[in-house]
């Protein structure tokens, strides 16, 4: 795995939970509109991209699957703290490399949840068995279930670099079955490439014209553009005093409303972070329960600061 150690860029910064490098109060954030509750499915996948910020791969089962019975006591504890919880997200490694993935997303629309999965639509998600699980979920709750496909550029040449060759007509092939049966879908992308927010996006919209995606390329919420997460550029602390000069309110960033549970390999149970996009870091583990995951959470890290209040960054539909 990589080495997760603090990036030299940003040494002497993020080390204490409560303070800056320059001693100013750090910023924090409480759950204040609990929308949407993660569930990693475990970080096992069915390829190996270059630079996945969770290490996802073939191998790397540092997250291991989570059961039915796991998210049904999520499922439940949410009704228990009367969290407002409209959404429930499945992200991965591939999601539907998990053998529970189906039932999972079934127990989630039965108790009466929007479901999103994030998947990468190859031969994982298009095995006859899931494929069939899916369409008869697709029969009572197809307009609450989202399917948002990893893509990282509207050409076959520059997706492969990044997921190995032949895995962009892969993931077309999935998304064209999605289509045929009537599925919603949208879209994640990357910026890696010299190119203009505007020329991503006209990129992708002539990909989705060609297949008959119905797929808003202009829509950041239906085709999403993630930057790369380099911890090794430098960013500024976040403190109390941001938030005015910055304009932005704690309300807006992506912990004031989502949670994620994930289960380590060797723990006994799983666990709730604050964080989607920081899956390995000790201190943004919030407790086993939900009730203890309602504590406020410090942006004692380089993301929080680059994706989440100077980016922006959501990762909800």
């Amino acid at each position: 795995m990589k080495d997760l150690s603090t990036p030299v860029a940003n040494l002497g910064k993020f080390q204490d939970r409560h303070v800056t490098a320059k001693g100013d109060a750090r910023a924090s954030v409480a759950l204040s509109n609990p929308d949407t509750l993660w569930f990693n499915t475990g970080t096992l996948c069915n390829i190996e991209c270059e630079n996945c910020y969770i290490l996802s791969s073939p191998t790397n089962d540092a997250l291991v699957y989570l059961t039915t019975e796991d998210v049904r006591s999520y499922l439940d504890q949410i009704k228990t703290r009367k969290w407002p919880i409209r959404e429930i997200g499945f992200t991965g490694g591939e999601p539907f490399m998990n053998p529970d993935m189906v039932e999972m997303t079934r127990a989630s629309l039965e108790a009466g949840f929007e479901v999103l999965i994030l998947t990468n639509a190859m031969r994982p998600m298009m095995r006859k068995r899931i494929q069939q699980g899916l369409l008869e979920l697709a029969e009572t709750y197809k307009d609450k279930l989202t399917f948002r496909v990893s893509l990282d550029h509207h050409t076959a040449e520059l997706h492969d670099q990044v997921r190995g060759k032949g895995s962009f007509d892969l993931s077309i092939q999935g998304m064209q079955w999605l289509r045929d049966n009537g599925f919603a879908m949208a879209v994640a992308g990357r910026t890696l490439w010299d190119e203009t927010d505007a020329q991503s996006r006209a990129g992708f919209a002539a990909l989705f014209a060609e297949h008959e995606f119905d797929i808003d390329a202009k829509n950041p919420g239906q085709t999403v553009l993630f930057p790369e997460m380099d911890v090794n550029v430098e960013v500024p602390e976040i403190t109390t005093d941001c938030w005015t000069i910055l304009n932005k309110s704690p309300d807006a960033i992506m912990c004031s409303s989502s949670r994620m549970v994930v289960k380590r390999k060797g723990a006994k149970a799983p666990t709730v972070l604050a964080c989607t996009l920081l899956p390995y870091e000790d201190e943004f583990e919030l407790g086993e329960t939900l009730e203890e995951a309602e504590q406020d959470v410090y942006l004692n890290h380089p993301h929080c600061a680059k994706f989440c209040v100077l980016g922006g960054a959501s990762c909800s539909a």
